[in-house]
């Protein structure tokens, strides 16, 4: 299994209490499972039953996997996962 760097931001990185960490996994939905299990709790920030919740944005090298791959992508050797909160303001 690869090593991954996941990134947090703004309310992720206080509900994690890091800005990053890399772990292991083959695919983004055993990464956001596993994290799930790292941090209890963090599976309702993220997760609407199966899916990544509408308004939650989940980046795969720069690319929103919901316009790419999906959470079923495989992943590789240094990808990194970026997990970013609802945005708004103006």
């Amino acid at each position: 299994m690869p090593n991954i760097r996941v990134k947090f931001f703004a309310n992720f990185r206080e509900f994690t209490g890091t800005k990053e960490l890399e772990i292991y996994g083959s695919t983004l939905i055993g990464i956001l499972k596993n994290l799930c299990t790292q941090f209890p709790g963090f599976e309702e920030l993220i997760f609407d039953g199966e899916k990544i919740k509408p308004y939650v944005n989940v980046f795969l090298n720069g690319r929103n996997v919901k316009e790419s791959g999906g959470i079923n992508t495989m992943l590789h050797a240094d990808d990194e996962i970026a997990i970013f909160p609802p945005v708004s303001g103006g």
